[in-house]
């Protein structure tokens, strides 16, 4: 029996639009889909239609796309969001990726670029789907613009792969480190490239406090993205805004079941990862998204594609059955990431010798 064809609600308030999206959609990807023009029907549409995609505009009267998403998120967590928008400007982006979208498309959109979103969008979805399981939701805690990426660049691919929502939350521009408007442009191309949604805050770079505002703005997210795996900087570093992450981090997560410290170039002898976690597969892929924030290339010698590799390559001893490794040190852990029917590498677990460093 040939495989049910995906569903997708196309709601666009401009009907020659959603019509001209309609017709790319069935004709060209071979979608069933249901075009509506009121955001306000699109509730009820999702419990009727079932969609395994949902693709909508952002400026619609009455209602925005951002609005209509965290209206869906109540009903449906883990349904795929697309936004499409005719406005390019950052504030945008970013609020559409706030708002939980897993997508972020600027009009005019190519036709075989949406079909080829929608089509792994709905595969991913479904799979888990009839899986049986829910796709996990990760959240990745960093205090500048690719603290993240360095840390568990690899790690975050290796989710994305397997299904999984992933959300970064930035604290701060990077200002100390080059202009923040480049900074934040770049936190948004790799955001894209990996398909995660960016939280981008702008807290003062080098005077990140662990309390008050910096606990809250944490919370704030993970009560929007209610994840159910944290990653965070290390206590073990020489960065004051590390240290000071990692601290709000561990307080406003207090209630999340696994949460995990990655390294950092400024972590000090005294990281001791007891997981390695194997991205064999995936370093191609941290290399894209570290190339992302070319402003630091010539400014951080450790973003040179040599030493990302030889460091994988490196904490990879302490595994028995892989080339390239990402150390954690794990706080809580109550998720088993090593299960293989999820597509995700497995994570070696191990005891460091006093001769890490």
């Amino acid at each position: 029996m040939a495989e049910e064809a995906y569903r997708v609600l196309v709601v666009d308030d401009d009907p020659d639009v959603g019509t001209y999206t309609r017709t790319v959609l069935v004709r060209r990807g071979g979608f069933e889909v249901l075009a509506l023009a009121d955001p306000f029907l699109a509730r009820a549409a999702v419990e009727d239609f079932r969609p395994d995609v949902v693709v909508t505009d952002i400026e619609m009267p009455g209602m925005s796309g951002l609005e209509l998403i965290s209206l869906l998120r109540e009903d449906q967590p883990g349904l795929p969001v697309v936004v499409i928008t005719a406005h390019v400007s950052v504030d945008y982006a970013v609020a559409a990726l706030r708002s939980q979208a897993d997508e972020f498309l600027t009009k005019p959109v190519a036709s075989s670029e949406l079909i080829s979103i929608v089509n792994r969008l709905a595969a991913e979805g479904r799979a888990n789907r009839e899986a049986g399981r829910p796709r996990e939701f990760v959240l990745a805690v960093g205090a500048h613009p690719d603290d993240v990426e360095i840390g568990v660049g690899g790690i975050l691919a290796a989710h994305r792969d397997a299904g999984d929502s992933v959300v970064i939350l930035t604290l701060s521009r990077g200002a100390k480190g080059g202009e923040p408007n480049d900074r934040q442009n770049e936190s948004l191309r790799s955001a894209e490239l990996l398909g995660a949604r960016l939280f981008l805050e702008d807290l003062t770079d080098t005077e990140i406090t662990s309390t008050g505002p910096t606990v809250a703005m944490i919370e704030r997210v993970i009560r929007q993205v209610n994840p159910s795996i944290v990653y965070t900087h290390t206590a073990h570093d020489r960065h004051q805004d590390h240290r000071a992450v990692h601290e709000a981090t561990i307080v406003a997560a207090r209630a999340i079941d696994t949460v995990a410290c990655f390294q950092s170039p400024s972590s000090t002898i005294d990281f001791r990862p007891t997981r390695f976690v194997s991205i064999d597969g995936f370093t191609e892929k941290k290399l894209e998204l570290l190339k992302c924030f070319e402003s630091q290339v010539e400014i951080r010698k450790y973003l040179d594609p040599e030493f990302v590799l030889s460091t994988a390559r490196y904490w990879s001893r302490f595994s028995s059955n892989s080339e390239s490794c990402e150390p954690l040190e794990v706080i809580r852990d109550a998720a088993d990431l090593s299960v293989q029917s999820r597509q995700r590498p497995p994570l070696s677990r191990a005891t460091p010798n006093r001769e890490q460093g």
